[in-house]
């Protein structure tokens, strides 16, 4: 059992590496959702990557859990809302996507062996 939940933080992590990747490739693409800067998608690209890094190693994954959270709630709100309420029938799955993967940051980083702000 305690395998099985050790593969938890692998199965986090791991599609973070994968969207970072997708934000260099199609960053031009990307662009029009990041208030149209191609910059903006190659940062944040940089930053899930980062992140992912971080929580595989198990160097500063607490804070590195919660900058993911920052920005998934973020992305929620700015990008995803912005689809919803400009008609994208998809946009509501990403922003229920987007909480839900925000909130198992948050739980990570409750859980990290590196407290973040005395917790």
């Amino acid at each position: 059992m305690k395998t099985l939940i050790g593969l938890g933080k692998y199965l986090f992590a791991l599609p973070f590496a994968v969207f970072g990747i997708l934000h260099f490739m199609n960053a031009e693409g990307m662009a029009s959702m990041a208030f149209g800067s191609a910059i903006l998608v190659y940062i944040t690209g940089a930053c899930l990557i980062a992140a992912t890094i971080s929580i595989l190693i198990g160097k500063k994954d607490g804070l590195a859990t919660i900058l993911l959270a920052v920005f998934l709630l973020a992305t929620a709100l700015l990008v995803q809302l912005k689809g919803l309420l400009g008609g994208d029938e998809m946009a509501m799955g990403q922003i229920l996507k987007d909480l839900a993967l925000a909130g198992a940051a948050l739980m990570y980083s409750g859980n990290a062996k590196e407290k973040v702000g005395g917790a």
